[in-house]
């Protein structure tokens, strides 16, 4: 306020200082420090404006701080390595914390779902919500959340409890992930430095996944991990608050509340019924619940249709880039995490060892993808051509582990996760920018949001699928065997329909 009233008195110098002349000696003030206000907008950005605290010259909030697009995109990142952390730290943990539960074989698919279906549920409407009321907000509120929500997740004690923390980590990881790409355009204007810097949020992805399964298993048990994860969720909170600026595409109108609750609905059905198919798919409840999803979906549908402000433009779905990205975050989700979400459940049990050796040997897989993703950007093929060449690597890999369970030897694990590790690398760094480039960049977050929705869509209906085609017919390694097959075989779907989605000469 110094600058301001230093104005105020050299414009009122000589002047009545009655209250009349101050206030408009004070709106002359103002207008002298609009344009300055001004330049903090983004660069180059139709729609989307800085937010100011302060810009109220007479108000007391202070000015935040102006973008720093380094600062933004090291803690952007920090905190999506910490969601994915809290998302994988399940996979070598699970036979701890299902036997601390006593949670039986057939509810095990729920403690893996449940962040996935938190995360497929409400990234779309975060994604909108980032865009129409502040991307720095959302993002804020989803790690606090994070954090709040992972420490509690450490003090459940029955299946039930730990389903529902994880479905509450899922919703408050959606707010930071929806919204993290948003942040970084804003921070990135340039098609250069956009490139550089979703590459390195992509790295990040890989990271988080190497990371999680080595803490939690490092930790000594599965609920200091939480805890560990908590806390560093609420640092990162702590440190946003200084360190972001906060952007905005505003569409006026109400949040899309019946598209959220109707497709959060659909997507709780079609995971519950892929659950319970596992002891048989032709049983009632079974039935009705995948009715259920399809009649909610449709309903979701009608209702984006004549909203004002809806979670996703369907006029999107014309785009061909959009539907590229859309089906690279599906068959992600189906093909790559879900089968290595459960596989180290498998590896615990078959060929015992313990969570620290199994972390290990899955940072193969995951730290080549973190070093892959850091290098995808200089290489010369576009986004589609790199998915297509991960999917690809993937599957080949999926096909190289066949027989690795049965054989009881974990280095016959080691060429399939060397080459999966390089395919995964690729999605992870050509996802993110494509998500982006398939939306006006005012959308942003919402494109994030339905790309990664897709993917947790995918991830949660392939850990269902996964579990029960390894746990089918009583034998672990030939139902493992099955799982990679059908593993391998929508990768090479996902390959074909992102090929076949280029762009029309």
């Amino acid at each position: 306020m110094t600058g301001l009233d230093s104005a105020a008195v050299g414009e009122a110098h000589g002047v009545q200082k009655a209250a009349r002349g101050v206030r408009e000696v004070k709106r002359e003030a103002r207008g002298v420090r609009e344009p300055a206000r001004g330049a903090r907008e983004a660069p180059g950005g139709s729609g989307t404006h800085v937010a100011h605290a302060g810009s109220d010259a007479l108000g007391p909030t202070p000015r935040p701080a102006p973008v720093r697009p380094r600062a933004t995109l090291a803690l952007v990142s920090a905190a999506t390595a910490v969601t994915l952390m809290n998302y994988t730290a399940p996979m070598v943990t699970l036979p701890q914390t299902a036997a601390a539960l006593g949670t039986p074989l057939s509810g095990q698919a729920w403690l893996l779902n449940g962040t996935p279906l938190g995360l497929a549920a409400l990234l779309l409407v975060a994604g909108s919500l980032a865009d129409d009321y502040g991307r720095r907000r959302i993002f804020l509120a989803g790690t606090l959340a994070l954090g709040l929500t992972t420490a509690l997740g450490a003090l459940t004690t029955s299946t039930w409890q730990f389903t529902l923390a994880r479905i509450a980590q899922g919703a408050a990881s959606a707010a930071l992930l929806a919204s993290a790409l948003g942040l970084i355009v804003h921070a990135f204007p340039s098609p250069r430095g956009r490139l550089h810097a979703t590459g390195v949020w992509g790295a990040f992805v890989s990271g988080g996944i190497a990371a999680g399964p080595l803490v939690a298993s490092a930790l000594p048990n599965w609920r200091a991990g939480y805890g560990v994860l908590g806390a560093a969720a609420l640092l990162l909170t702590a440190l946003g608050t200084r360190t972001l600026a906060e952007s905005r595409a505003p569409r006026g109108g109400r949040p899309d509340l019946p598209g959220a609750l109707t497709f959060g609905l659909a997507l709780v059905a079609l995971v519950a019924a892929l659950t319970l198919g596992r002891d048989g798919w032709l049983r009632a409840p079974v039935g009705l619940l995948l009715a259920a999803a399809a009649g909610l979906i449709a309903v979701f549908v009608a209702v984006e249709r004549r909203s004002g402000t809806p979670m996703i433009d369907l006029g999107l779905l014309r785009h061909r880039r959009f539907l590229a990205s859309s089906a690279g975050g599906l068959f992600t989700g189906l093909a790559v995490i879900a089968v290595f979400s459960y596989l180290p459940s498998v590896v615990q049990r078959t060929m015992h060892l313990s969570p620290l050796a199994t972390a290990g040997l899955l940072l193969l897989w995951s730290g080549l993808s973190f070093g892959v993703a850091l290098q995808v950007k200089r290489l010369t093929l576009p986004p589609r051509g790199q998915l297509a060449l991960g999917f690809a690597l993937h599957a080949a890999g999926a096909l190289t582990m066949l027989g690795a369970i049965g054989s009881g030897s974990w280095t016959r694990l080691l060429p399939g996760l060397i080459i999966g590790g390089v395919g995964s690398g690729l999605l992870n760094g050509a996802l993110p920018l494509l998500a982006v480039d398939s939306v006006p960049r005012e959308r942003a977050a919402m494109g994030s949001g339905a790309q990664q929705t897709l993917r947790y869509i995918g991830s949660s209906v392939g850990v269902a699928l996964t579990i029960a085609l390894a746990t089918s017919g009583g034998h672990l390694a030939h139902g493992t065997d099955l799982a990679l097959l059908v593993s391998a075989g929508l990768a090479v779907i996902g390959a074909l329909g992102v090929l076949a989605l280029r762009d029309r000469a």
